[in-house]
């Protein structure tokens, strides 16, 4: 199972964070982020999916 959302294909990201620590930029280490994903049962299809909370929301809109 993978951490990418079924709608709009959103997936993880690589993120540094910079301390500035003394008027100089403290190296730190890399962080992935991963989306907010929920399982979410559509109402076209009736299936359970791994969706992000964007698309959710924008499915109730609808």
């Amino acid at each position: 199972m993978e951490k990418v959302c079924t709608i709009c294909g959103k997936h993880s990201a690589m993120g540094v964070t910079l301390v500035k620590l003394r008027g100089k930029y403290n190296p730190t280490s890399k962080v992935r982020k991963y989306p907010n994903l929920q399982w979410f049962k559509s109402p076209s299809t009736g299936k359970r999916t791994l969706a992000c909370a964007k698309c959710i929301k924008r499915s109730h809109k609808i």
